[in-house]
């Protein structure tokens, strides 16, 4: 098979893009010092974190000349993500860090005044209809196909501006602001989007640019431009532990009670509603936009010696081009050996074996509390804090498990009330949420706004909005919860617990904000794909 040459600069998921790189018929040479870029022919700097975290690592490491003279002597270049920032002349997301310079223009930061940030979910990359009437596809890129998008800083779009310098761009609308999806000039290919996050239309974007195929022919059906604007996400969650007999399994919980009541199964008391990476490659050839794994054993131990689980992650990363997430045991832990293992380690090592990004449940509650209890400040770098910093926030997920307590009145809680339509068991007519930890099982004195905007203040990329009174129910989303979480924070919010049948996911899109939606158990019984 022929070759292409990745750089690999610890920029997160890297074996994904290798993976897909594979998928298409193609070989990969690591690019492990400077001097080895020379022999490349074809390259392709990914990239996923902070712009000046990234280009600092470039410049130390002696990167960056390399690259921009492999990219001016005309040989095929592909920048991802962070790849496709390294090439304009700096970022608002560190002033002090220079890009390459290789194309005019600056990043700035999402306005979140009206949406979400960071960007996150399916997007376009849109030609303008001039380009495609003169010469068709640009590597494969198609005006009726979304791509995944997760950033939060971007290249604002000026028509005719990058034009004058010979460049194509393919563009994309986020809220008001229109923003440099993909750019090429000749052998040269830069996307914002992931293409081995983007599916089938990500897969086809890399093989054309692999195989040098600038333009193609643009097939009749495609000409059709899909709506433009961020789509909001159907994510498939495969909760996954240890069975009686010690095999992993997918489960699912009532009130996360993940066992038969009543009944004695074969394969023990845990309910196993299949194999993990079956059942996420079947999500994923479904549609799922994204694909979730809570491992719920919460690796007892130490997150190092889970090897199955992170086997799990390997084996799925081949056949699944959408964003894995993983939770469960992330926290700093000691080995056997007696040996500290901090959060940024396992982390590193789930990004290492697949996953796109990590979710944090208890360990964030505990510094959320801290957070609140001293105004602000802590003790030390949380979790949160250093893998953020590394990775970008966007890499980040926090995992909440709230649960409903009533009150008569607000003036019988210090925490923060709704008013609910659904009243207490004697008639109260205002709640609280209260946030739990060890899979719900123990109760804190912190509420569910309190949570989300310190763990958004310490660096979160996203919330996992579970709901302790609507899991296993399967008689749709807790609303009230979500409206109350999405008024107080500006990162995406992901709504959890409770979906049974489609109406429940039109609901939550319809009559509230969020973001995303997750399903498990209507998925996992097969009810519904």
């Amino acid at each position: 098979m022929p070759t292409v040459h990745l750089l690999d600069y610890v920029a997160g998921n890297v074996r994904s893009l290798a993976n897909a790189i594979e998928k298409v018929g193609y070989t990969i040479e690591w690019i492990k010092e400077p001097d080895d870029i020379e022999c490349a022919e074809s390259l392709i700097l990914p990239g996923v974190g902070n712009f000046g975290h990234c280009l600092t690592k470039f410049l130390q490491s002696g990167y960056l000349e390399p690259i921009r003279k492999h990219i001016e002597s005309g040989k095929p270049f592909m920048g991802i993500c962070v790849g496709l920032q390294a090439l304009f002349e700096g970022s608002a997301e560190n002033n002090e860090v220079p890009g390459l310079g290789i194309i005019p223009g600056f990043l700035t930061r999402f306005d979140n005044a009206d949406k979400s940030v960071p960007h996150v979910g399916w997007n376009s990359a849109a030609i303008s209809d001039a380009d495609i009437r003169k010469s068709g596809s640009l590597y494969g890129l198609r005006n009726n196909s979304k791509y995944y998008y997760v950033h939060s800083y971007a290249v604002p779009y000026r028509q005719g501006l990058l034009e004058h310098d010979g460049w194509t761009v393919a563009t994309a609308r986020y809220g008001s602001e229109v923003f440099v999806g993909a750019i090429a000039r000749g052998r040269i290919l830069a996307t914002q989007f992931h293409p081995e996050k983007s599916g089938l239309s990500g897969l086809r974007v890399l093989k054309n640019f692999l195989e040098g195929k600038e333009w193609t022919s643009f097939p009749v059906e495609c000409l059709e431009q899909a709506s433009q604007g961020l789509t909001r996400r159907i994510i498939a969650c495969l909760d996954v532990r240890t069975n009686d007999e010690g095999d992993l399994v997918v489960t699912k919980g009532d009130q996360y009670d993940v066992r038969e009541r009543g009944k004695i199964m074969s394969s023990g008391y845990v309910r196993n509603l299949g194999k993990p990476v079956d059942l996420a490659r079947k999500y994923y050839e479904q549609g799922s936009d994204e694909i979730t794994f809570l491992n719920i054993t919460s690796f007892r131990n130490c997150p190092l010696t889970d090897l199955p689980m992170l086997e799990i992650l390997r084996l799925t990363s081949e056949t699944v081009f959408v964003p894995l997430t993983i939770g469960g045991g992330i926290r700093d832990t000691i080995d056997t050996n007696g040996r500290l293992i901090t959060a940024l380690d396992v982390a590193t090592l789930y990004f290492q074996s697949g996953a796109d990004k990590v979710s944090i449940g208890s360990e964030a509650v505990l510094v959320a509390e801290e957070y609140v209890r001293k105004k602000g400040r802590l003790s030390k770098k949380s979790a949160i804090q250093t893998i953020s910093a590394t990775y970008g926030n966007q890499a980040v997920i926090v995992s909440v498990d709230p649960k409903r307590v009533y009150v008569s009145s607000p003036n019988d809680t210090e925490h923060h009330t709704i008013k609910t339509k659904h009243p207490g068991p004697s008639g109260e007519q205002h709640c609280w949420y209260q946030c739990t930890i060890k899979g719900g099982r123990e109760g804190r004195d912190l509420d569910v706004r309190q949570l989300v905007t310190a763990v958004e203040e310490l660096g979160a990329g996203e919330i996992l909005l579970n709901c302790i009174d609507k899991d296993g129910t399967n008689n749709g989303f807790d609303l009230e919860l979500i409206n109350d979480v999405k008024e107080a924070v500006k990162i995406p919010v992901i709504a959890s617990s409770g979906a049974g049948d489609p109406s429940h996911f039109e609901d939550v899109f319809r009559f509230s904000s969020t973001d995303a939606a997750l399903g498990a158990g209507m998925f996992h019984r097969g009810d519904y794909s």
